[in-house]
């Protein structure tokens, strides 16, 4: 078997896993009463974000036992990022949990396979609308089976961006004058409550530009999806030494290429890093 048809192997995996995985949280939402909680004080996690956690991650261990995993409510343990010898799983149940618990649509269960620190496999399924973004590295990345490819936006004033933010309101204010920097020179903003669903609507063209602070499993699988879409994905402050790229979650950025650098240095400069 050839790397691709192997990588291509990981990836059917899992999207296998996601698609039950989102069978699994639309039968919680729509037949049971959603319980819910919250972890450190102020994040909003339900019984369901636990429930297929528990589902993908057992499946993963049972197949790739040498694989280690990074996941949102199980295993949780960033510096799983950073030890580069063996295959990493990086998975969100739930991605836009509050969107979940409110009954809104834009709802994703995310599924990444790096190996020595790159996304080389990515699954990112929205159960509620029916759509499966996914990508293999050095592959076409798909919608549904149909090939994607990013907007072909030239400039930020005819753009349509996203971001999000933070459970945690201590420090809003470098967040709310890149806010401001962006709302002035693009089109108009979308919230849409989802990382990952965020960079796949880059990737299809349904946005031009999402930018935020994220943690790994919110984002590994898309921003493979949409580089395979031809969008650029980086950083608009810097990455330290010796942490993956493709996992460095800090000040990212990701956009149809013509508009990249002009916008990452409207955030450099909206967060005094300039």
């Amino acid at each position: 078997m050839s790397d691709s048809d192997s990588l291509r192997t990981i990836t059917d995996f899992a999207e296998k896993l996601a698609r039950e995985a989102g069978e699994l949280i639309r039968h919680e939402r729509d037949n049971n009463t959603l319980r819910t909680d919250y972890k450190q004080q102020t994040e909003l996690v339900t019984h369901a974000d636990v429930m297929a956690d528990e589902f993908i991650t057992a499946a993963i261990r049972k197949r790739f036992p040498q694989h280690r995993i990074l996941s949102e409510e199980t295993a949780p343990d960033l510096s799983q990022a950073e030890e580069l010898e063996t295959p990493l799983w990086i998975v969100d149940p739930i991605d836009g949990t509050v969107n979940y618990a409110y009954g809104h649509p834009q709802v994703a269960v995310s599924i990444a396979y790096a190996e020595q620190g790159r996304v080389q496999a990515g699954v990112v399924h929205a159960p509620f609308p029916g759509e499966t973004f996914r990508a293999t590295k050095g592959e076409r990345a798909t919608l549904n089976g149909e090939t994607i490819r990013h907007s072909g936006a030239t400039v930020p004033r005819d753009s349509l961006f996203a971001t999000g933010f933070p459970y945690h309101k201590d420090d809003l204010e470098p967040l709310v004058r890149r806010l401001d920097a962006m709302i002035h020179r693009c089109r108009d903003l979308r919230r849409i409550g989802s990382a990952a669903l965020d960079i796949c609507w880059v990737a299809c063209g349904r946005l031009d530009i999402y930018y935020e602070n994220v943690s790994p499993w919110d984002f590994a699988a898309a921003r493979l999806i949409a580089l395979e879409a031809g969008a650029t994905a980086g950083h608009f402050g810097d990455v330290p030494d010796g942490y993956p790229a493709d996992l460095y979650g800090r000040d990212i950025l990701i956009s149809a290429p013509a508009v990249w650098e002009p916008v990452r240095q409207i955030l450099r400069s909206a967060s005094g890093y300039d």
